[in-house]
């Protein structure tokens, strides 16, 4: 079994500011890092370094070539990520002291990945292998519709949230993962709660609350693990990588949630992105 993620690669500018940006407002820094990030390359490596074998299919231009490297460094197989013509993609990330953020993306690359780049990757995936998404990218409906036809499991990660491109993708999914508040936006333009939707799983995030998954038998709530948290940055990114991971070892979906969740608690605890993500021997030791 394989994970196919159809991903973001981003390089991520952290900023360490006294409170997130107001209208108007010019601030100073405390602090300037630059990561390897996206929630698609995040969520390669959490998968990855939840001892699933991942292929990442995405994009960046010649500036991101490191960011290959770093993806093969982690375990992420890179033979499906093109070198573009044009700029990798990155985001601008402030994060204050309480560990909350606010981002702007610039999609660079990512919007570019070629169609031949996708279909390359599908020719090798397997009938019951996993393929993820998420909507920073190109090509999402092309890559479910095609996932599908080929017996692929097909997951989808709502964010950034878009009610037209998540309605888009739904007759494909087996699972769908968002927050909340997206949770909330489409319910709102498709008229059906979580557990009405034609997807088998859907997971709703609930930050410090936990999560709630509606699965076959109905609705189940999974607590959050009590942190201090210092930057939320890739956490949501970390809890689905860890979720896919165990699904695709066969985990039971409660176990998966309950291996994501100390993941997702671990990685509030650093500042970064894809470059902190723990990795399995540490998720297993987390005590509670």
């Amino acid at each position: 079994m394989a994970i196919w993620n159809l991903g973001s690669i981003n390089a991520d500018f952290v900023y360490s500011v006294p409170h997130i940006l107001a209208p108007g407002e010019t601030l100073s820094s405390t602090k300037r890092e630059v990561f390897l990030g996206g929630k698609g390359t995040n969520m390669s490596v959490a998968a990855a370094r939840a001892a699933a074998r991942v292929h990442h299919i995405g994009a960046v231009g010649e500036d991101g070539r490191w960011a290959i490297e770093r993806l093969l460094e982690y375990g992420v197989d890179t033979r499906n990520i093109a070198v573009l013509d044009t700029e990798t993609a990155h985001a601008i990330i402030m994060v204050d002291p309480h560990g909350e953020n606010a981002i702007v993306l610039h999609p660079g690359a990512n919007a570019e990945i070629p169609q031949a780049t996708l279909q390359a990757a599908m020719a090798e995936a397997s009938t019951g292998d996993w393929l993820v998404i998420q909507n920073e990218t190109n090509l999402q409906r092309t890559a479910a519709s095609m996932g599908k036809k080929l017996g692929l499991q097909v997951a989808y990660a709502a964010a950034p949230f878009d009610a037209e491109r998540v309605q888009a993708v739904l007759p494909y999914l087996d699972f769908l993962i968002l927050n909340a508040v997206e949770a909330d936006q489409l319910q709102q333009a498709t008229g059906q709660a979580p557990s009405d939707l034609p997807v088998r799983d859907v997971i709703v995030t609930l930050g410090a609350d936990g999560a709630d998954w509606y699965g076959p038998n109905g609705k189940e709530h999974f607590a959050a693990i009590k942190v201090d948290p210092v930057d939320t940055t890739g956490a949501g990114d970390t809890f689905t990588g860890y979720v896919l991971a165990g699904l695709d070892r066969n985990m039971p979906m409660a176990q998966a949630i309950g291996l994501a969740t100390k993941a997702g608690a671990l990685m509030v605890t650093r500042h970064g992105t894809a470059d902190v993500i723990p990795d399995l021997s540490e998720v297993q030791a987390f005590q509670l």
